[in-house]
C-alpha cells in the first residue's frame, strides 16, 4: 500500500505497578530501571528497519507501559537509533505517552530538548477514592506538578487522559474531574470509559465492583461530549476531543487506515501491506533476533475494506463513499440499503455530501452499528 504517511510505535512494556484494570502488555518493575537488555533489543529491532524502503516518519509515538521510566540518556540512545535508521519529517510529531508518578521536571527538560513535542499525560480522575480503586501511582498533586513541569518546559501540545465508568464515581464526581482538567487547557484530552478485561485484577472483583451502571455511563458520556464541547474541544474521535489542529497525528494513521511500524515487545505494524505482531512475551522478544513477528499476515481486499471502514468510522468525518469505492472497486451501500436506513432513521448514522458518518449519539453504541452494518 502505498502511503506518504507513516507512523512510528515504539512500545516500553514496563511500569512502577501495574493497574488494577490494565491488559496491556506491561510489567511492574517497582523502584527498578527499564532493563539494558530491552533497550538494547529494541535498538536492534529498530536498526534492522534501517535498509528498508520506506517514507520519512510523519509521527513517532512512545506508549507503554510507562515510557517516562526511561532515563534522558537511555532514551537518547533509543532516538538516535530510530534517526540512524528512519528519516523523520521536519514537522513530525513525537509524542510520549507520561505517568504523573514518574515525571520529574529534570525529565520534562530532557525530554523536550530531546526533540519531544507532545505529552500524552494519564490522569483518569482529580478524585484519589478513584484513583487509588484504579491502582494508579500518583495523586492529583502529582499530577499538576507534572503537568506544570511540562508547560514550563515549552510543551505547547500536552494530552490528557480521563476515564469514566470508574468503580465509586458518579456523574458529579466526574463533572469535577472534567471542569478541572478544562480549567487546565491541554490541547487535548482523551476520555474512555472503564472495560472490565479478562486477567486483570478488575475481572477476578467484577462482581463486587462498584461501578456505575450503564445508564449512568451512558450519561457520563453524553455529559463529557457535551462539556468539553463547551470547553472548545472538537469530538473529532469516538474517545478523543482536541482543540482546532491539535488532533493526534499518530492515532489518525490508525484509524485514517495509513501504515505504521511497531517495535517492541507486543508492538503492532501495518506496512507494505502486510500485518505484523511481536510476541507479549517480553523475554521472548529479548532473545530474539531482529524483526521476528510472532505473526504476520496480507489481508485481501475483503479484509481491508472491512477494516478501512470499522476504523473510518470511528471518526466524526467518516469516509468518503467515492474513495471507498475508488479504492476497494465496489460500492459501500450496496447490500446494505436497509440496515443503514434504520440507522440514519434512528440518528445514529448520516450520508451527506457523499460521505457516511456517525452523529454523536451513534458514537457511543459505535460497536453495536458496525457489527450491525458491516
Amino acid at each position: 500500500m502505498a502511503t506518504d504517511k507513516l507512523g512510528l510505535y515504539v512500545h516500553i512494556p514496563y511500569c512502577i505497578r501495574k493497574c488494577n484494570y490494565c491488559d496491556f502488555c506491561s510489567l511492574p518493575l517497582g523502584g527498578g530501571a527499564v532493563p539494558e537488555s530491552y533497550v538494547a533489543r529494541l535498538i536492534d529491532e529498530l536498526r534492522a528497519y534501517s535498509d528498508v524502503k520506506k517514507p520519512p516518519l510523519t509521527t513517532v509515538y512512545f506508549g507503554g507501559g510507562t515510557p517516562s521510566l526511561l532515563e534522558p540518556h537511555v532514551m537518547e540512545k533509543i532516538l538516535l537509533a530510530i534517526r540512524e535508521s528512519f528519516d523523520i519529517a521536519d514537522t513530525a510529531e513525537i509524542t510520549l505517552e507520561a505517568n504523573p508518578g514518574t515525571l520529574t521536571e529534570e525529565k520534562a527538560f530532557a525530554y523536550k530538548r530531546l526533540g519531544f513535542n507532545r505529552v500524552s499525560l494519564g490522569l483518569q480522575s482529580i478524585h484519589q477514592k478513584e484513583m487509588k480503586k484504579l491502582g494508579r501511582i500518583h495523586d492529583f498533586d502529582d499530577f499538576l506538578k507534572s503537568y506544570d513541569s511540562l508547560r514550563r518546559a515549552g510543551f505547547d501540545n500536552i494530552n490528557v487522559d480521563l476515564m469514566y465508568g470508574i468503580p465509586h464515581q458518579t456523574k458529579e464526581s466526574f463533572l469535577e474531574t472534567l471542569d478541572t482538567v478544562i480549567s487546565l487547557s491541554p490541547e487535548h484530552i482523551s476520555c474512555y470509559g472503564l472495560i472490565i478485561e479478562e486477567g486483570t485484577p478488575f475481572f477476578s472483583e467484577a462482581d463486587s465492583l462498584d461501578v456505575p451502571d450503564t445508564d449512568c455511563e451512558c450519561d457520563m458520556y453524553e455529559l463529557a461530549a457535551r462539556r468539553l464541547a463547551e470547553g472548545g474541544y472538537s469530538h473529532y474521535e469516538i474517545s478523543n476531543y482536541a482543540k482546532a489542529g491539535f488532533e493526534s497525528r499518530h492515532n489518525l494513521i490508525y484509524w485514517s487506515y495509513d501504515e505504521y511500524i511497531g517495535v517492541g515487545a507486543a508492538a503492532h505494524s501495518f506496512f507494505d501491506g502486510v500485518r505484523r505482531s511481536n510476541t507479549e512475551d517480553v523475554e521472548k522478544y529479548i532473545a530474539s533476533v531482529c524483526i521476528s513477528p510472532k505473526e504476520e499476515h496480507s489481508p485481501d481486499r475483503d479484509e481491508m475494506a472491512y477494516e478501512y471502514a470499522m476504523l473510518k468510522l470511528r471518526l466524526k468525518c467518516g469516509f468518503s463513499l467515492t474513495e471507498y469505492e475508488e479504492r476497494f472497486g465496489v460500492s459501500f451501500l450496496d447490500g446494505r440499503e436497509e440496515s443503514l436506513r434504520k440507522m440514519r432513521e434512528s440518528g445514529l448514522l448520516k450520508l451527506e455530501d457523499g460521505r457516511i458518518f456517525l452523529t454523536e449519539r451513534g458514537f457511543y453504541v459505535s460497536n453495536g452499528i458496525l457489527v450491525e452494518i458491516l
